[in-house]
């Protein structure tokens, strides 16, 4: 019989101290990031529940029933450990770590039993080879999440709508245009058009460094979607290598008003709205 389950409950105080012991002197200690306390805290819960899920289920299904505190402990360290700036083989190394404390342990109570000892350490390396792999798994997962949210962070911040005039916004657009950041950019021109019930939508796109037919379909469809909110748009920072480029690609953008520069546009959008731009005469 295995004495794994057996030797996690009677000696889970001193398992529980050398193995603290090693985590925080080994390489991958990082004190910066966490203190003693919350590794302790999270060493202790973790020994708690594995002894009960390696007394209650099957070490060789980890997805078990019985493993499920077992693994929601885990995801939760290393969502907790991926935000706070641990690397993955850093996070693995958690339990990992287990096994030296795990195995001495092992090794003193088979005694001369070789046979028990070596099915034991086999059967405790494999279940902490798979729960070490669930907690690198999960860490990336959660990285990939972290990620994927800042990205969607950028390009928000990198599509600002910005009120230039009673009735009148201007879109600055920076960088490559891409179906994910159109699907940004047309949500936030339409979000401030209702909000401030504006007419007129300045897209300038000086700092777009190419256009091409995707970039071109891009535009049109942020154009048709803003009109179909009341607001006319008007496309801004044409330069000579662009304006080549959309004839040369039979672009047809004859019923938009485009203008070679953010100044030129914002004229044009002031009298749309019924205002004009005069030099204050002298005294």
């Amino acid at each position: 019989m295995s004495k794994i389950s057996e030797i996690l409950r009677e000696h889970e105080s001193d398992i529980l101290s050398d193995w603290v012991k090693q985590q925080l002197t080994s390489s991958g200690s990082r004190p910066d990031l966490m203190k003693e306390t919350e590794v302790r805290e999270q060493s202790a819960e973790f020994l708690r529940l594995l002894a009960g899920a390696a007394q209650n289920g099957n070490m060789g299904d980890i997805q078990g029933a019985s493993w499920t505190r077992v693994r929601d402990l885990l995801a939760g360290i290393s969502r907790s450990r991926a935000r706070k700036g641990f690397t993955p083989v850093e996070t693995a190394t958690f339990v990992f770590s287990l096994k030296q404390p795990l195995f001495t342990r092992l090794h003193k109570a088979h005694g001369s039993d070789a046979g028990g000892l070596f099915e034991d350490v086999r059967e405790a390396t494999e279940l902490l080879d798979r729960l070490g792999l669930f907690t690198y798994e999960t860490y990336q997962k959660s990285r990939e999440e972290v990620i994927q949210r800042q990205q969607q962070e950028l390009l928000e911040l990198s599509t600002p709508v910005v009120k230039l005039w009673d009735g009148v916004l201007a879109l600055p657009l920076i960088g490559t245009l891409d179906s994910a950041r159109t699907q940004v950019v047309m949500e936030s021109l339409l979000e401030k058009i209702v909000e401030s019930g504006s007419t007129v939508a300045i897209i300038d796109i000086t700092g777009v460094p190419t256009v091409d037919t995707l970039v071109a379909q891009h535009l049109i469809k942020t154009i048709t979607a803003a009109r179909l909110m009341g607001a006319e748009c008007i496309i801004s920072g044409i330069r000579p290598q662009i304006a080549q480029t959309i004839v040369h690609l039979g672009v047809n953008l004859s019923d938009v008003m485009t203008k070679s520069s953010l100044a030129d546009a914002f004229a044009v959008a002031l009298q749309r709205v019924g205002l004009t731009i005069c030099r204050p005469t002298a005294a």
